[in-house]
């Protein structure tokens, strides 16, 4: 099982969404520990360890690092708004 750490602006974009779309998201992000490359993930052009997942309207942006076991949220946020970093 992999480890999830969340980092503090994909907490802080987590906690300014609306209560239903948050336990989605975090349903989702929790289920990430077992299974880190769900059915539907894509791989990130461009980067070698990074992933999203669609969740409706939603994406998570995450990195996977195998040697560690280790998940990282790097950034949650409405697709219109998520790839402008």
């Amino acid at each position: 099982m992999f480890e999830l750490f969340i980092e503090r602006s994909a907490e802080k974009s987590l906690q300014r969404l609306p209560r239903k779309v948050r336990l989605r998201l975090v349903e989702h992000i929790l289920s990430l520990k077992k299974n880190p490359r769900p059915m539907g993930c894509r791989k990130i052009a461009g980067s070698e360890n990074d992933y999203r997942i669609r969740i409706g309207d939603y994406r998570v942006i995450y990195e996977v690092l195998d040697t560690k076991n280790r998940i990282s949220i790097m950034a949650v946020g409405h697709r219109k708004d998520i790839y402008r970093r």
